[in-house]
């Protein structure tokens, strides 16, 4: 039986069409995905992402733990609320999860880490842990609001907001009360992550509603992620995929004396495939799983779409070494070979086209 987040009734009766989602019923849309990506580029909108599990580590050695279990480097976390991407790595290099820390003091982290990875990911940070006390928060609810009007319309929701978070910038965190606001988010549009109570859960959800905040489903939320040019894990990476050759190489440190898991496996290493952008410029849509044909070999498309934004087709592709933005390639669709230009990610950021 599938899991239920906080918000489950709400979804149904705002009419949200439900779907199963690494194992949690969650709303694909609640009328029409198109619609729902536009109010995130052009107002405001708010996603259900309570399926996701934040982690508390707690102890003197919760610095340590992550100098050793993460990509990225925590030394780079020196002001309470700073957050950071990365990567967790397996021995191999691969990757077992992408997350984001954030930095409370050195000894104490919240790690954010995917649904249909978070008892795996539970599973391997447990096991390194030591004495770092280890908790996992099943009891939090949380919702990202997106948008170019969405901290304008969250602090006219939610008293006190404003006061925490007024001079947040981008990547950064504050508590208001016993809830957590984070300006990050998976869209490529300016907002919020809210985590707050599960009680309190409907209660923040109508207000954001009244506050004039549309709810949007998982269509929305893959259309907006892939436009901004932001992977998805299993599909854009997983344990047999580096994050040089997912085009999260910004987010693995190897200049730093530290050592971390994977790192060996990475240093040094001049990966065979890289991730780029692809603009199908015929009639189709781009799929997940499609053969690219290139000069250099075969790649492979690992998310695709059609762009509400753009009005045509974009995906991102891993590709051979030297395939570089501009190339004209051919994607296998239905037994025919259709054109496409290599592009650089993100396609769009902040409502504007960038490709």
């Amino acid at each position: 039986m599938a899991k239920q987040t906080p918000l489950y009734a709400t979804h149904l009766r705002l009419g949200g069409k439900l779907v199963d989602f690494a194992g949690w019923d969650m709303p694909l849309h609640y009328g029409s995905q198109v619609e729902e990506h536009h109010q995130v580029r052009r107002d405001a909108g708010m996603f259900d992402v309570s399926h996701m599990l934040a982690i508390d580590l707690e102890g003197a050695g919760a610095h340590d733990l992550l100098h050793k279990l993460i990509a990225n480097n925590v030394d780079k976390l020196t002001a309470p609320g700073r957050a950071l991407y990365s990567c967790m790595l397996n021995p191999q290099g691969g990757v077992i999860d992408d997350l984001i820390v954030y930095f409370f003091r050195n000894d104490f982290y919240r790690v954010v880490v995917n649904a249909g990875t978070a008892d795996k990911d539970l599973a391997w940070i447990s096991r390194h842990a030591g004495n770092v006390a280890v908790k996992p928060h099943r009891n939090l609810a949380m919702i990202a609001v997106q948008g170019p009007n969405a901290r304008a319309k969250t602090w006219a929701a939610l008293p006190g907001a404003q006061a925490a978070s007024a001079e947040l910038k981008p990547f950064h965190a504050a508590w208001f009360g016993d809830a957590l606001i984070a300006r990050t988010g998976y869209t490529g549009e300016d907002g919020f992550e809210l985590m707050i109570p599960a009680e309190r859960a409907e209660a923040t959800w109508n207000a954001l509603l009244d506050a004039g905040v549309k709810p949007a489903g998982l269509g929305a939320r893959d259309t907006l992620r892939l436009e901004a040019g932001m992977a998805l894990y299993g599909q854009d990476m997983d344990e047999q995929v580096t994050p040089l050759e997912a085009g999260l190489a910004w987010t693995v440190d190897l200049a730093a004396a530290r050592d971390f898991i994977g790192k060996s496996v990475l240093a040094g290493r001049q990966p065979e495939r890289q991730a780029l952008g692809l603009l199908l410029e015929e009639r189709g849509v781009l799929r997940a799983h499609q053969k690219v044909f290139t000069a250099q070999g075969e790649g492979e498309i690992t998310s695709g779409t059609f762009s509400p934004s753009m009005g045509r087709s974009i995906a991102l592709a891993r590709l051979p070494a030297g395939v570089a933005a501009g190339d004209t390639v051919e994607v296998e669709i239905r037994d025919k070979r259709l054109k496409a230009t290599v592009v650089k990610p993100p396609f769009v950021r902040n409502g504007k086209v960038l490709v």
